[in-house]
């Protein structure tokens, strides 16, 4: 299983988490997310080839740009789709 370690703006709430959770679960692949709210970090475990392209694009059409860190594939932070950011914005 393959680990993308991803750091997401735009989450402050509980609501965020899941709305991240969704986005990222439903990108074919992903199998498990877990999201840190308090650090912004959120981890993707999924198949070997799981594009992260798929995963920020996917966050950015929820409303959260996002970018990976510490080793993963980089990808720059997609923008934001919605104009006030996240659910709570």
């Amino acid at each position: 299983m393959n680990e993308i370690l991803m750091e997401v703006t735009g989450m402050t709430c509980g609501s965020c988490v899941r709305h991240v959770s969704d986005a990222l679960k439903a990108v074919d692949g992903v199998e498990d997310v877990a999201v840190d709210l308090a650090s912004g970090r959120v981890a993707v475990r999924g198949r070997p080839g799981t594009a992260t392209a798929r995963l920020t694009s996917a966050l950015a059409d929820a409303g959260y740009p996002a970018r990976t860190v510490d080793g993963s594939a980089s990808s720059p932070a997609a923008p934001a789709r919605r104009s006030s950011g996240g659910c709570c914005s």
